[in-house]
């Protein structure tokens, strides 16, 4: 048995950083609320976001028990990244950023330029559980909606700048996407019903919505529905997301924007994981606040904006 879960830190700087805690006080307070949550929830392997300094990820794991193994991406260019806390040992960690070929470069903004790559690098790990089961771990942060327009403005009254920074956010959103499947589809080979991986991290979006479903692979199963148990030829590629698992099914959320409700943070297993989670073994941590489209105004707020999903497998 091995508990694996994703969480979107919030903002995770020290004290003095461009955005997080604005003082050391505020800071102490934050680190606290984030230890206590992860020691209640007890998983082996956190898959995290928005963390800022590596140093940060450090502090926290210096207030757990048991947490050794840390690695952490490349930040982007507002300093945050992605990475591991784990109680297990962390093999062969490598990112992935650019986009597969033949996917082209993509426009971000009203200028000329164009990215080949994700905004924050993905990170790859593998552990081993008690049991000896090996999973390789991917652990994401896709391009947020909440937009960001010229001279760094949350909000506009352009609403033709507002349509084009949106299109520009779901293409790009779309082309990461499509590069976290593609690391999965080489991690698995054809051969998901034999492989452990799990995809987690904050994809920025809703089960249903069409850039999530970039990352399921072959369409025609979902858990629930009769394609689960039926095997067939796609089940070798196919990542399952856990989020049916989660019981209640008015506990599937994991941020709250504008007082709605959304499940933008996910955990995606391979047909081998996915046979070895039951219902009521994907969990959700504490309720967060419901934000707007300030990230500035929660920069002492000792909570992250975002619930931690902890997946029980029985590997």
């Amino acid at each position: 048995m091995v508990r694996i879960g994703t969480w979107n830190l919030e903002n995770f700087f020290r004290p003095g950083g461009p955005a997080g805690p604005t003082t050391q006080d505020a800071y102490d307070a934050k680190l606290s609320a984030l230890a206590q949550t992860i020691t209640e929830l007890a998983p082996d392997v956190l898959a995290v976001q928005e963390v800022g300094e590596p140093a940060a990820l450090q502090d926290l794991a210096d207030k757990l028990a048991g947490y050794a193994h840390l690695a952490t991406a490349d930040p982007d260019e507002r300093g945050i990244r992605v990475g591991f806390l784990s109680k297990l040992e962390l093999r062969d960690t490598h990112q992935v950023s650019t986009f597969p070929a033949p996917l082209r470069p993509i426009q971000v903004d009203d200028t000329a330029d164009a990215v080949d790559a994700m905004g924050r690098p993905a990170l790859v790990g593998t552990v081993t559980t008690a049991a000896g089961t090996s999973i390789t771990l991917i652990t994401c942060h896709l391009k947020s909606k909440l937009l960001t327009f010229p001279g760094g403005a949350f909000s506009t009254r352009d609403e033709g700048l507002r349509a084009r920074y949106g299109a520009y956010a779901l293409g790009r959103r779309a082309a990461e996407a499509t590069t976290v499947r593609d690391a999965a589809t080489q991690l698995l080979d054809g051969k998901g019903k034999e492989r452990a991986v799990l995809v987690l991290g904050d994809l920025n979006d809703e089960p249903g919505a069409a850039t999530t479903q970039i990352l399921y692979g072959p369409p025609g199963s979902e858990i629930g529905t009769r394609g689960y148990d039926t095997p067939d030829q796609g089940d070798g590629a196919r990542l399952w997301n856990l989020a049916a698992r989660i019981r209640p099914a008015d506990n599937r959320y994991s941020r709250i924007y504008r007082g709605t409700k959304e499940l933008i943070d996910h955990v995606l297993a391979s047909h081998l994981v996915a046979h070895h989670v039951d219902d009521g073994d994907l969990t959700a941590g504490p309720a967060p606040d419901s934000i707007d489209d300030d990230p500035n105004s929660r920069r002492d707020t000792p909570a992250s904006d975002h619930r931690p999903l902890i997946a029980t497998i029985d590997l």
